[in-house]
């Protein structure tokens, strides 16, 4: 099994797609790195040489940030949007979509499963005044 940037790549994969497994790498940048390797991108992980899984983990070392690098480099700029005080740092800090998506519907991704307010609670409270009544 093929070991590139820390990450075991699926072994029965095309080696086209088997790349987009880590992180940072897209299908468009696979293409793009398996062309400058000159590397097969149809060709099978399980069928890969110990010199082209050399040549690539190496190429994609010394050109690229994946992984846990661009990990911490994510992190360290919503980081530093919300220490400034930024709209969109303000909107990370809150756990709410801060690319302008609305909010009044949808955004459950983000926000959670839906908590019904409002109808359930005056329910109890009527229900509860007329307990109380008897």
């Amino acid at each position: 099994m093929a070991r590139i940037a820390g990450i075991e790549l699926p072994k029965d994969k095309r080696l086209e797609i088997a790349l987009t497994y880590i992180y940072g790498i897209g299908r468009v940048l696979a293409n793009e790195i398996l062309a400058r390797t000159q590397i097969d991108p149809n060709i099978k992980v399980k069928n890969l040489s110990e010199t082209e899984i050399s040549k690539l983990s190496s190429y994609i070392a010394e050109s690229y940030k994946v992984e846990g690098d661009l990990r911490r480099e994510v992190q360290g700029d919503i980081k530093r949007l919300i220490e400034i005080g930024s709209y969109r740092g303000m909107r990370h800090r809150r756990n709410l979509p801060c690319r302008g998506q609305r909010t009044r519907t949808n955004a459950r991704t983000k926000r959670g499963k839906r908590k019904t307010i409002g109808a359930v609670k005056a329910a109890k409270k009527v229900i509860a005044e007329t307990a109380k009544k008897e």
